[in-house]
């Protein structure tokens, strides 16, 4: 029992040092505190609502759990529009007969408009569904948050208007790290939102 104790506390330890330690860039490469990548991050899905665009939600596996968990939270507690695109007959129905790198491209293409904000979601940074997802918001004028891990020079790393890091090569650590990302960005748009409304 206390070699597990142990265990829990250490691995408990790494994900506190990898929560602060998580790195924000912006389109240029230059770096910016947690805070401000953070408060950026929320003032951009906020305005995605005062405009009436959407957010879409991208991710493979446990971070396309994460993307709907966190469209869920957007649509329900924010009040903003947000879709993901995971509905197995969708995404067995484009993959079938175009290929897996296609999933996300082609709904993007199909929902975006321009001033929509895309999140994408990979752990490594390389998946190829992803990265043509992001290029194809890009194309259509839309904002881009990335959330990655794995390699320092991930290229979705270097793709969005703001992107969040895991200095991490774990999967468990850095899903878990995007997880409380996207919990923290959702309750600050909710206690935004709700501040703004008072005050209105």
């Amino acid at each position: 029992m206390h070699i597990v104790d142990q265990s829990v506390t250490v691995y408990f330890h790494r994900l506190s040092e990898l929560l602060l330690s998580t790195q924000v860039t912006d389109r240029e490469g230059v770096a910016l505190s947690l805070n401000e990548g953070a408060k950026e991050a929320v003032d951009m899905i906020l305005s995605v609502r005062s405009a009436s665009g959407k957010v879409m939600l991208i991710g493979n596996g446990g971070s396309a759990a994460i993307a709907s968990h966190m469209q869920n939270d957007l649509c329900k507690a924010v009040g903003v529009r947000a879709i993901v695109f995971n509905e197995p007959p969708l995404l067995t129905a484009l993959s079938n007969d175009h290929g897996y790198g296609c999933v996300f491209e082609r709904p993007v293409m199909l929902w975006a408009n321009s001033g929509d904000l895309l999140l994408a979601i990979s752990s490594s940074g390389q998946s190829e569904n992803i990265l043509r997802a992001v290029r194809a918001s890009m194309a259509r004028e839309c904002q881009v948050i990335t959330l990655s891990g794995f390699s320092v020079d991930n290229p979705l790393r270097r793709m969005g208007h703001l992107n969040f890091y895991v200095p991490s090569q774990v999967y468990g650590y850095v899903e878990l790290v995007h997880s409380v990302l996207a919990h923290f960005l959702t309750d600050c748009a909710i206690m935004s939102r709700s501040e703004k409304e008072k005050l209105a």
